[in-house]
């Protein structure tokens, strides 16, 4: 993936910061596809490494994101697509919040820095979800999704926007940079909503 992206994590004092990564590896492991991530709803990327080289940190703390408060995270539902990135996930609504600060956020990508360009990609582009597969595997079909449903279920995790597994409220914003291979997508920068 081109340059670095921002994610959205749960707050670390969430019961989902503790349950998803163990779903990602269940989720990983029953499809056999090598990869382990953070659990996250990816607000942007493109970002270039030149914007932040010389003090991600600084950088990340000088944005102006909407206030925690505002920014919802609310799971739907399980979805595929036949793209690597998003061969399994779980679908996010896109709450105004998370709309909001997706669009400051793509303001930092090259080519989105008007207020216009970035808001249409928010509005017409934007798909938040958080991802359970990175797999090089044709797209799930509905029935993949029951075995999935199961270990969601049996985590806890809630695929109906209910209760306090359903999704969580601010979080932490973290750069990372995703032109390194998956197995290096650490985070170099992090602050709270």
């Amino acid at each position: 993936m081109p340059g670095s992206s921002l994610w959205l994590l749960p707050p670390s004092s969430h019961p989902l910061s503790s349950i998803m990564p163990t779903l990602i590896q269940r989720t990983s492991s029953h499809f056999s596809s090598p990869h382990s991530f953070l659990p996250h709803v990816t607000i942007t990327s493109e970002i270039s490494p030149s914007t932040y080289f010389s003090d991600p940190q600084a950088w990340l703390n000088s944005l102006a994101l909407p206030s925690g408060d505002d920014v919802e995270v609310k799971l739907e539902k399980l979805a595929s697509e036949d793209v690597f990135f998003r061969k399994l996930y779980i679908k996010c609504y896109k709450s105004e919040g998370l709309e909001k600060l997706a669009q400051v956020c793509r303001r930092k990508v090259e080519g989105f820095e008007e207020e216009a360009k970035a808001t249409e990609w928010a509005d017409q582009t934007y798909n938040p979800h958080v991802s359970l597969l990175y797999h090089d595997c044709p797209k799930v079909e509905a029935d993949g999704f029951l075995p999935i449903q199961k270990l969601a279920q049996q985590a806890g995790v809630s695929l109906d926007v209910e209760g306090n597994l359903g999704g969580w409220t601010g979080g932490r914003i973290v750069l990372v940079p995703t032109d390194r291979p998956i197995h290096e997508w650490n985070p170099i920068a992090e602050r709270g909503l």
